[in-house]
């Protein structure tokens, strides 16, 4: 099957889970031999991550390591695997995260998306089909919680604004890898989807395993700085969007 599509795999500290997980992806590639996954790296890891990432790599050629200690966040991880992608010419790049929070098995549903004409598509845990498994009532809170409040600010309508298994035409990826995005943490996915809302979109169910029962206070002031400055220029007339 000839898609020439990418995707980008922010890592840290993945030991416990690298071997079943890559092996998954790895299989759920075959049928799409111009593929490749950009597996996008820095200092972070403590545990043995960029060891296990080069033995991957090295019997994977589809697997390629982006290694980047300058990042700051996982925004910058992100942008940085966008940034690689589009160096290679890509038509479509899906970003996800490693360890089992997001399946390999929805490829195909974005792939058939974008065949379709959808120039973004957004997974989404909570349309008929979707899920989120293992999650503590304080991550539903901020899951859902999260989706209500940005919806009600931003004048969105996504079903799920903050799911970070999402994917985009090269040209609409362009767009936003050298925008200066606001969030430093996992809210960019919101402020994405807030920013790309007048192109065509589609939702696509997902099945989420919640890697952590954990919320860092600092992930969660930045979201609501970031959601308030938008609020405010939508508010005073003055919306953004890409």
């Amino acid at each position: 099957m000839n898609m020439n599509f990418a995707l980008v795999l922010p890592l840290a500290n993945e030991e416990n889970d690298f071997q079943p997980f890559f092996g998954h992806l790895a299989a759920a590639l075959k049928p799409y031999p111009d593929a490749r996954a950009y597996l996008v790296l820095d200092d972070v890891s403590k545990d043995r991550t960029m060891e296990l990432c080069r033995e991957f790599t090295a019997q994977n050629p589809q697997f390629i390591i982006v290694f980047e200690p300058a990042n700051r966040n996982v925004v910058d991880a992100y942008l940085r695997g966008y940034r690689e992608a589009l160096l290679h010419g890509h038509d479509y790049i899906i970003e996800m995260d490693a360890g089992y929070s997001h399946d390999p098995a929805a490829i195909p549903q974005f792939l058939a998306a974008f065949e379709q004409g959808f120039t973004c598509v957004f997974g989404s845990r909570f349309i008929a089909g979707g899920s989120m498994e293992d999650a503590s009532l304080k991550r539903r809170f901020f899951s859902r919680g999260g989706t209500l409040l940005a919806n009600l600010l931003l004048g969105t309508s996504l079903k799920d604004m903050t799911s970070g298994y999402q994917g985009f035409t090269t040209e609409i990826a362009a767009k936003f890898a050298s925008y200066p995005l606001r969030s430093t943490a996992h809210f960019y996915q919101t402020e994405l989807r807030y920013l790309l809302r007048n192109y065509k979109y589609r939702e696509i169910p997902i099945h989420y395993k919640t890697p952590s029962p954990s919320v860092r206070a600092g992930a969660v002031m930045n979201s609501l700085e970031t959601l308030w400055y938008y609020f405010v220029k939508r508010a005073t007339g003055n919306s953004i969007s890409l």
